[in-house]
Parts: C-alpha cells; structure tokens; sequence
C-alpha cells in the first residue's frame, strides 16, 4: 500500500567489452521486448505526488514533487489517481500530530481517491485492467499512481463523475461504521451528530434519517448559513434539528424538543463532553471520533456512567485491518451506494481544487469554511 523509495542503479559496463555474434546482439536486444510485462510497466518511472517539505510543517510546506511509481503487491491493483478527497486527518499528519497505521505510506498524505485500474498483481481476479475505481486507502492518495489491496476497491458506478467517487470512501464510510458498527442505531431512536456540515457529518446525517430511521436526529455547526444548508440537504425533514452553537446551547435546544439522546457521534471532545453526558438517555452510546476542542477534560461528572448505563467507544477507521475496512465496503455497498446512486442521498462537495492548489483547499478545512467535501482534481 505503502509507496516505497526505491533507488534505481544505472547499469555499469565493464572497461572490456566481450565480442557478441550478430545473432547473439539481435536476440540480446529483443529478448526483454519479448518478456510478459505483468509487474513493470511502471518500474522505472516515476510518478508525481504532493510532498512535504521536512516530513512535517505548516502548510506552506507542501509542494509538488515525485516518488517512484509503485507496483502492485500480490492481490493488489495500480489505480491511476483522477480525483482524490480531503480529510482533516491530512491537515494533522502534515503538522505530524497523526500517528501513522504501519501501512501508510511516510511521505505522501491522503486515504481516499478515484481512478482507473492500470495493472493487477499477482492472483488479481477481482477486476481488470480499465477498470473504474474509488476506495480507501491507509496513506498515499495524494498522487498519480496508488497500489491497492483489490478488497479496498469499489467499483465507481457510471453516475457518478470522479469528483464524486473521491467524495464518498472516507466520509461515508466513517459515518456507517460510527452509526451502525460502533453505537448501533436503531429504528425510533435519536441521534446527535456533532460537526453536522462536515463530510462525516453531512453523511452521517443522513444515514441516520434514511438508513436507520432515526425518530430525531440534532445537529449542530457554526453559522446561519450552514443551518440552512443542512435543512435544504434533506429536503426539510422535519426529524432534523439543527443547532447554530454559536447562538445556541444544544444541550437547551435538545431538551425543548425531547427528552434526550440515544446516539452521539462526536468530533468535538473536551468542550462538548459533560453536555454529552447530560441529553444523554439511560443505555445511550456516544462515539468519539475526534477531538477538535482538546482531548484532555478538566472537570466530568463520570456518575453519569453508572447512573444511566451509558457507553464510550473511540474509533478510527484508518487503522483498521485491510479485512475490516473491506467488510465495511461491501456493507455500505448493499446498504447505502444504491440510495446515492438513485439519488436519495446528496454527496455534497463544497469545492474542488485542482491538486497543483492543495495548499488552498487545506487552509479552507483549517478555517472550517466548507459545508460538505473538499476535492482535488489531478491535472496534467
């Protein structure tokens, strides 16, 4: 998965060179046009990629550099990149605040893309060359080229563009392991989503409504305009209440509407926890899947574990095994590609960049201005 650096040592010729016979010379010359080029049209090329300058910084450190192409391992397939997402989680790694999955790659940032299938490892079976593809990735999207476990692959269904495709793997995967696989949602009950005009977010939010038939689902984010942009997502679903917390307390707003919360899918962390606790209903599960407030509480009323049974999971979907992150592909195949291909649900992309303009589209996601999903284009 990983984009090795490799060196690649030019042939030295001996000071004596042996007399070769003509037939000899012909058939030296042919012989490697001749060999099955499974596994090295790409050996000695290199590929661009967005780097970062010192391994880490602020982003003024990234620009655009080249690695070796990678070759696809056994059971993997070579994509070659169109589009690729951007994730918070980027913004991190390039601060080196992210601790890295083994399998990532060290030097190029990015865990979701879409593309075309360009050549199969060994026993590929799944697709074939030409293929169109979007998928997850443990690090390396930032590029032309991205070797990929088969299983971490989907098909890219014919309507959707490669802007959409890239929008897709990381967003709303995360937001069906969080509702389905970590809290286990269920029909009737009331979710809250924090960050709600987030990729994760705008996913999640509807994931609950559509997919889990959510009784109530709140939702909060940060201006007027985001309010309204959330509402319009799904169509004025009268199951949705969304929260401005710049204006509004949700744990107030939450408790004029109901009597409390069964689901919590939280980025937030430190400023939100106690209020968390509080909306929560007795046998509630809150997942924390990030903590843009700070991950240190200084004060918390733990008594609300005991008294109301309540559950804590943390999750990240990038660290899980090539085997779970498979099983999570296939399930939101059956269970949500269908109603983004029909159209029932919205992939939301706020903008999209060309990739010569990742510094841009990184300082957008820093100053939380997108509502929905940041996307770069690779251009030539």
């Amino acid at each position: 998965m990983s984009i090795s650096r490799r060196v690649i040592t030019p042939l030295l010729l001996s000071r004596t060179t042996p007399t070769i016979r003509p037939a000899a010379r012909l058939a030296a010359i042919t012989a490697p046009l001749l060999r099955p080029l499974h596994n090295t049209p790409h050996a000695l090329k290199n590929m661009r990629c967005v780097l970062i300058k010192d391994g880490k910084g602020p982003v003024e450190n990234i620009y655009l550099g080249e690695e070796p192409t990678p070759s696809p391992k056994k059971g993997e397939a070579l994509v070659k990149i169109e589009t690729f997402g951007l994730n918070r989680m980027d913004l991190l790694q390039r601060e080196g605040k992210y601790n890295l999955p083994p399998q990532a790659s060290k030097t190029v940032l990015g865990v979701e893309f879409a593309g075309t299938i360009t050549e199969l490892g060994e026993g590929g079976s799944k697709f074939k060359v030409g293929d169109e593809v979007f998928g997850l990735a443990f690090g390396g999207a930032y590029a032309e080229y991205i070797a990929s476990p088969e299983s971490m692959l989907l098909p890219k269904p014919k309507e959707l563009n490669w802007v959409q495709a890239a929008a897709l793997p990381e967003n709303w995967m995360t937001a069906y392991q969080a509702l389905f696989l970590e809290t286990g949602l269920k029909e009737g009950e009331n979710a809250l989503i924090h960050a709600g005009a987030s990729g994760v977010g705008v996913a999640a939010i509807q994931l609950a409504l559509q997919t889990g038939k959510a009784g109530k689902v709140f939702t909060t984010c940060g201006s007027d305009e985001k309010v309204a942009f959330l509402k319009n997502l799904v169509d004025n679903d009268p199951r949705l209440i969304v929260i401005n917390y710049r204006t509004q307390d949700f744990e107030e707003e939450i408790k004029k509407h109901d009597t409390g919360i069964d689901v919590i899918v939280d980025f937030i962390g430190k400023d939100y926890f106690q209020r968390n606790l509080s909306v929560m209903r007795r046998d509630g599960r809150m997942v924390l899947l990030a903590f843009m407030s700070g991950a240190v509480v200084d004060k918390a009323n733990i008594a609300m574990f005991l008294g109301k049974r309540l559950q804590l999971r943390g999750s990240t979907l990038r660290s899980r095994t090539v085997e779970y992150q498979a099983n999570l592909l296939q399930q939101f195949k059956e269970h949500a590609l269908p109603l983004i291909v029909s159209g029932k649900y919205k992939v939301e992309v706020y903008k999209t960049y060309p990739w010569t303009e990742v510094i841009e589209g990184q300082k957008e996601m820093a100053a939380n201005k997108n509502s929905g999903k940041i996307v770069f284009e690779i251009t030539k």
